[in-house]
């Protein structure tokens, strides 16, 4: 039996965007349908992100919906482009689920991401030590070879942090630093990495600490993602359940949320003295 077709969210983005300026035409899926040759089974699929669209088929609807400006024809093509694409991600992704395996395609692409953390640390500054205690207590019944290909994706990962260009941003609520997961060692360990982390130039990670009281992260952890054109920027909220991908006014009302989580936290220098001295507390 072949495996069922994933819908990515590279192809979902494709699909709506085309399904939008159909709408904006005023045109049914039968009369787009028709126009390229094809079976409305054949439209519905695409629109919904479950079949990627061909290259000629994306020029024909750019032509009938006009789409006329050069630069966005490019980009557009760009995007159909990235549908297939894959990456170093895509040998680990009998261990991940979809959507895992879109937030790295997602994050390979980032020229700025900004993470909330309020329970534990981001995996893209885990030790290696930190993140086996972590799926451990995820799964105490995980086999040892699974932790270990879970452990070996996550540092995987943080290779983005040495990309030209690319920036992060942390937000990391005092709670997430005053949980030893994994026991003293481990913890003192892990803030030291972060706090060696927190002086490279593209990193700026603050601490919010208690004393700043009630805040506007209670609802829990979310990361924002820049990309270059034409991507949007998108939002990821994760949960035990699955996660999710929020754009448009979600988007920018996190953005705004992070925006003042950032300011009542402490500055720069501040939260690396924090640092230091949650681990001195450690020792």
């Amino acid at each position: 039996m072949a495996a069922k077709r994933q819908v990515t969210l590279r192809a979902q983005w494709i699909g709506k965007t085309f399904k939008e300026l159909r709408q904006r035409n005023g045109m049914t899926m039968q009369e787009v349908a028709e126009y390229l040759g094809r079976d409305q089974s054949s439209l519905s699929r695409f629109e919904a992100g479950i079949h990627p669209p061909r290259k000629d088929d994306v020029v024909a609807l750019m032509d009938l919906f006009g789409v006329e400006e050069e630069s966005q024809r490019q980009a557009t093509l760009h995007m159909v482009g990235e549908v297939s694409k894959t990456g170093w991600w895509e040998k680990h992704a009998k261990d991940a689920s979809g959507w895992f395996m879109d937030l790295l395609w997602v994050e390979d692409r980032a020229e700025v991401l900004k993470l909330f953390s309020n329970a534990v640390l981001p995996g893209l500054l885990q030790t290696p030590e930190y993140a086996e205690a972590l799926m451990r207590a995820d799964d105490p019944q995980a086999a040892k070879q699974q932790i270990k290909r879970g452990v070996d994706l996550r540092i995987k990962r943080q290779q983005i942090l040495d990309r030209e260009g690319f920036q992060l941003s942390l937000v990391l609520d005092e709670a997430a630093l005053r949980r030893p997961v994994g026991g003293e060692e481990v913890m003192a360990a892990q803030i030291a990495h972060l706090a060696a982390s927190a002086q490279r130039e593209n990193l700026d990670i603050r601490v919010l600490p208690f004393s700043v009281g009630a805040h506007g992260g209670e609802a829990g952890a979310f990361r924002l993602i820049h990309m270059a054109e034409p991507f949007p920027v998108i939002a990821y909220i994760e949960s035990p359940a699955g996660a999710l991908f929020v754009e448009a006014a979600g988007a920018q009302e996190l953005e705004g949320r992070y925006d003042r989580l950032h300011q009542g936290s402490l500055d720069a220098g501040a939260s690396i003295d924090f640092l230091r001295k949650v681990e001195q507390e450690l020792q």
